[in-house]
């Protein structure tokens, strides 16, 4: 038998934050973070699809089934000059690895990316998944050598700010 699976990929609306908010759940499952997810369907509407955007989603699907997505956003880079594209969650169900996706999703954000004439696509990695690692290597990326990534989270900004 053979199957007739239909890969599509979509910009995400505002319709979609429910699909979005439960791929952040699944992404944050898979690395061990789920703790960590404090985003709601309202965030999501508000920061993806208000009147200032700031991220922006494709979704994924096979035969209208939604299987993953790429999030990303706009950043700048000084030396270069030229905006890039920090690409903030890449991620496909597992049950649905291994047929492309991630890498059709991932050319996919590439091409927006020459379509706004970026000078950079960038992100980050847990240094345990190698799978990931392993994907985007065969691919041309290149880890940063000598960069730690910092972080202050919304308590410290708080405080900082005061």
């Amino acid at each position: 038998m053979i199957e007739n699976i239909a890969f599509t990929i979509k910009k995400a609306t505002i319709n979609d934050c429910k699909t979005i908010l439960e791929l952040i759940f699944d992404i944050a499952q898979y690395e061990n973070l789920s703790e960590e997810v404090i985003n709601t369907r309202e965030k999501i509407e508000t920061y993806l699809f208000g009147d200032k955007k700031f991220a922006e989603c494709f979704l994924a699907f096979e035969n209208e089934i939604p299987v993953g997505f790429s999030l990303f956003f706009h950043n700048y880079s000084t030396f270069v000059g030229k905006p890039g594209i920090y690409l903030e969650d890449l991620f496909v169900k597992e049950q649905f690895r291994g047929k492309g996706y991630g890498k059709k999703l991932l050319i996919n954000l590439i091409k927006v990316a020459k379509d706004r004439n970026c000078g950079r696509v960038e992100w980050s990695v847990l240094d345990w998944n190698k799978p990931a690692i392993n994907f985007y290597e065969s691919l041309g990326a290149e880890p940063m050598k000598g960069w730690t990534v910092y972080r202050l989270n919304e308590q410290k900004i708080e405080l900082l700010a005061n």
